[in-house]
């Protein structure tokens, strides 16, 4: 895709504005580095954002880490516990993650004039040394409005010699001592999985999978984890059927850097065997047409998540003009304003009285849907998130302070 291509649906203003930023920013060297090549919303943002910061002229690079499994079962912890979870954090986990850093260090390739860290996992490859000239950034994805202490002190200590901080929300900053910039993240609204879908497509799509489209469909779309809380979407749904004869899809896939999700999707399975009209879907990071159709052929959509960072399933849902009924923390109250944009919840009885509310109030769900679709196409493409990443670039570039903030 080419930048010029976005104007159709976020409007040729928002493209001008980014050719004109980035005029300003050409030949910059800016890297990004995340802990895995596909799987979850970075790596899916990425993919997308890299091309484009190409296109307008930024020398944009996309390195991976690498990690053990002993690794990858530290930084699980760490995002759990930096999502308010209370677990030990012992000296052999700090072993661990300092390891992976300095093997990481001698085989990345940091060279660049801003170097954007993402999340927990590469945080530790700073030193006076891989700095050199470069301006460093943690880039914060995930929830971090009550951190477990020890965990939080750990990265702390580490992220306070960056040159600036990116939180998804205001109520995820925390107090680093560098400078805090505010950017939610974004979807494609031309990739695969969030561009138009014939009919015919969309609904082969469900047969394919035993879903019965001439039935309602309730659609939850995320990586197997606790915090989507997947077993508390399948108690809100028997409250459901009782008086609805609707469907349940949960779908999902594995990421890398995700060790958790093998047992989370195995206890999905055990709990589904006996209802055939539970269907539990694990895709692979490849599979972007199929979740496209699933969202699209889907009643309502759920995203009953008890800690998020963001939540890009909710703005695809959002995109796509579904009604979305997602648990209210996070961000997803950026995205869902209760009533006008979907619905918030805050337990399994209010998911289950919302999803029969709107089931029998089909045209208040296709008003929320197009609301939604509305509020996305203003906020939360890739469009102005571009732009806020070059905005962030010419603003760690010279040294002056800022913030880069959204209106939602």
């Amino acid at each position: 895709m080419n930048l010029s291509d976005y104007e159709s649906v976020a409007g040729r203003d928002a493209v001008d504005e980014i050719r004109l930023i980035a005029s300003r920013l050409r030949g910059w060297r800016v890297v990004h580095v995340n802990s895995t090549a596909v799987g979850g919303g970075v790596a899916e943002i990425l993919s997308r954002m890299v091309p484009l910061m190409k296109e307008v002229g930024i020398d944009a690079r996309w390195e991976v880490m690498r990690g053990t499994d002993d690794f990858f079962a530290v930084t699980k912890s760490m995002h759990n516990a930096l999502q308010g979870k209370n677990l030990p954090l012992t000296e052999e986990m700090r072993r661990v993650y300092e390891e992976a850093q300095e093997a990481n260090r001698s085989t990345l390739n940091l060279e660049g004039d801003i170097v954007i860290i993402h999340d927990p996992q590469p945080a530790g490859l700073l030193t006076a040394v891989t700095r050199g000239k470069a301006r460093w950034v943690w880039r914060c994805h995930i929830d971090l409005s009550h951190p477990d202490a020890a965990y939080w002190d750990f990265l702390r200590d580490r992220v306070s010699s960056y040159d600036g901080t990116i939180f998804s929300s205001p109520k995820f900053a925390r107090e680093t001592g560098v400078r805090t910039f505010v950017i939610p993240p974004s979807i494609d609204p031309l990739s695969d999985k969030n561009r138009e879908l014939e009919p015919s497509v969309v609904r082969q799509v469900l047969e394919d999978h035993g879903i019965d489209p001439t039935r309602p469909v309730i659609t939850q779309v995320s990586r197997f984890d606790l915090f989507k809380d997947p077993f508390g979407v399948i108690e809100a749904w028997k409250k459901v059927k009782e008086d609805f004869p609707c469907q349940l899809v949960l779908a999902g896939g594995s990421a890398d850097d995700d060790p958790e999700g093998a047992s989370v999707l195995a206890g999905l399975r055990e709990a589904a065997a006996e209802d055939k009209d539970i269907h539990v879907l694990c895709l692979p990071p490849t599979a972007n047409l199929e979740i496209n159709a699933l969202q699209r052929g889907s009643t309502i959509i759920l995203q009953k998540s008890t800690k998020e960072g963001f939540g890009l399933t909710v703005s695809e849902a959002l995109w796509k003009g579904k009604p979305v009924i997602a648990g209210a923390v996070g961000g997803i109250t950026i995205q869902i304003k209760h009533k006008l944009t979907g619905m918030l919840v805050n337990s399994v009885d209010g998911a289950a009285y919302y999803l029969k509310y709107l089931l029998s109030r089909p045209e208040e769900a296709a008003a929320l849907g197009r609301n939604g679709r509305e509020h996305v196409r203003q906020n939360f493409l890739l469009t102005r998130h571009l732009r806020d990443y070059l905005v962030l670039v010419a603003l760690v570039r010279s040294g002056r302070s800022g913030l880069v903030t959204v209106e939602a």
